[in-house]
């Protein structure tokens, strides 16, 4: 199982875009219309540290309202984490198998299957589970491409963002409050193949094989979900807002990093 991405809605994409690229250096890997929603995927750092950011806004929504709905039920804010599994309908059974079903189960296509845990059995979150067909090149590959001939996905719906910063930053974790903690760790561990690297009585830090993390810290005085996410860049440490989720940026403690 491989931790794919986390996924931001809002009305308007192209504001948080904007800063990601701009002042965080992140790369637009890609994008697509499709019914309901249209997407663009950007990463917050390299290929070796970082994570990547999906950025939602509601399109065809005569044809699917699911994001509209959403939107206008929550506002602008956190909507999933997608998973990229081998053997979906496997993964369905194992699911099952911990006494969560799924929802939104679509395995008619070759090329995409997709499934839905909802965020009363999720801890707060939408969780996507989803199998691709085609073998993607290694993201250091995508990542080169992307920024020399510009992101895969057509048609490019978005407005070319401002240059991209070369300082790049790093979408170090996601952080996600929970009211029982030894819960949500079974969940992203035992269900979801998360590997515990740190833990005390109100935190734990879990990280998949290529890097990504989530921090889970208890908290019983906030619903359960996501809370903010942390990224490393250079300056002085500061919080923003993109697409309705908090985003704290600290100073990059790594030797060599730029100031």
């Amino acid at each position: 199982m491989h931790f794919d991405h986390v996924a931001l809605a809002s009305y308007d994409a192209l504001p948080a875009l904007d800063v990601l690229v701009g002042e965080l250096g992140g790369t637009v890997l890609q994008g697509a219309e499709a019914v309901g929603f249209r997407p663009v995927q950007v990463r917050v750092g390299d290929a070796a540290r970082g994570m990547t950011v999906e950025l939602l806004e509601p399109f065809r929504v005569d044809e699917d309202d699911f994001l509209e709905r959403f939107l206008r039920a929550r506002g602008a804010g956190p909507h999933h984490l997608t998973f990229k599994v081998d053997d979906l309908a496997a993964e369905l059974e194992r699911v099952r198998s911990y006494g969560i079903e799924p929802v939104g189960v679509f395995l008619d296509l070759d090329d995409w299957k997709e499934a839905f845990l909802p965020p009363k059995l999720a801890h707060g979150m939408v969780v996507q589970l989803a199998q691709v067909s085609a073998a993607l090149p290694p993201l250091a590959e995508r990542l080169r491409a992307a920024r020399i001939d510009g992101p895969f996905g057509l048609p490019q719906w978005w407005p070319d963002p401002p240059p991209r910063n070369l300082s790049t930053a790093t979408l170090d974790r996601i952080v996600i409050s929970t009211p029982t903690l030894d819960d949500a760790t079974h969940f992203f561990t035992e269900l979801l193949g998360g590997a515990i690297t740190s833990a005390d009585t109100g935190a734990v830090d879990i990280e998949w094989p290529d890097g990504e993390c989530v921090r889970l810290v208890r908290d019983e005085q906030r619903p359960p979900g996501i809370q903010h996410l942390e990224v490393s860049a250079s300056g002085a440490p500061r919080e923003i807002v993109l697409s309705g989720t908090p985003v704290l940026i600290q100073a990059d403690s790594r030797p060599g990093a730029p100031r």
